[in-house]
C-alpha cells in the first residue's frame, strides 16, 4: 500500500511539472516577445505578441506564410499562439480614428498590396479563429512595402518620432507600418 501511495505521489508530481512546462510560453516554438514605444512625454504603447517562423519548427520544412499558410484576405491574429496584444496609457490617433487609453487585441487582414489593422476591445483571447467582430474598436489601413532581405522570424517593432510612433509589422519579404499619434 506505502508503494502504491508513493507512486501515485510521484505521479501526480511528474504530471504537475509536465502542466507547468506547458504553460510556460519560452518552451513554445514561436516564442514570447514584446514591442514598446515611448512619446516624448514617457506614455508608451506595449504590444506583446508570438513569433512565428517561416521554417515549421518539427520538420524544418520552409513554408510560404504570408499568402500560404497564413492565407491572404483573412483575419490574423497577427503572430502566434495567443492574440496579441496592445495596450496604451495614453489616447491615439491612427489615420484620424480615435484609439483611447487602455487594451486591446490586434489583427490584421493581410493581403499582397494592402493590409488592414483590427483594434478590438476583446482582450485574453486565443487567436483564432475571429469572431469578434461585435467588438472591434477600429479597422485602418496599413502601408505594405517591400523588404530587401527576407526575415524568417516574425517581429513588431515600433520607432518614436516625437508625439507618433510608427508600428512596423515584418516577415518574409514583407513591412507593414501604420502612425499612431498621441492625441493632445
Amino acid at each position: 500500500m506505502k508503494r502504491q501511495t508513493v507512486f501515485l505521489t510521484i505521479c501526480v508530481f511528474a504530471l504537475s511539472v509536465l502542466a507547468l512546462a506547458q504553460k510556460d510560453k519560452s518552451q513554445r516554438p514561436s516564442q514570447p516577445a514584446s514591442a514598446e514605444c515611448k512619446f516624448a512625454g514617457g506614455k508608451t504603447i506595449k504590444t506583446d505578441y508570438s513569433t512565428p517562423h517561416v521554417k515549421d519548427p518539427k520538420t524544418g520544412e520552409v513554408r510560404k506564410m504570408l499568402g500560404g499558410h497564413e492565407p491572404y484576405g483573412q483575419v490574423w491574429r497577427t503572430g502566434a499562439n495567443e492574440a496579441t496584444t496592445f495596450v496604451t496609457d495614453t489616447d491615439l490617433t491612427v489615420n484620424g480614428k480615435d484609439v483611447p487609453a487602455g487594451s486591446y487585441t490586434i489583427f490584421t487582414i493581410p493581403n499582397p498590396d494592402k493590409w488592414t489593422l483590427l483594434i478590438n476591445k476583446k482582450t485574453g483571447e486565443w487567436g483564432i479563429p475571429y469572431k469578434w467582430e461585435a467588438d472591434e474598436l477600429l479597422r485602418t489601413d496599413m502601408k505594405v512595402e517591400k523588404l530587401d532581405t527576407p526575415l524568417e522570424t516574425f517581429n513588431i517593432t515600433y520607432h518614436s518620432h516625437g508625439s507618433s510612433c510608427m508600428m512596423h509589422l515584418q516577415w518574409e519579404t514583407t513591412n507593414v507600418s501604420v502612425e499612431f499619434k498621441e492625441k493632445k
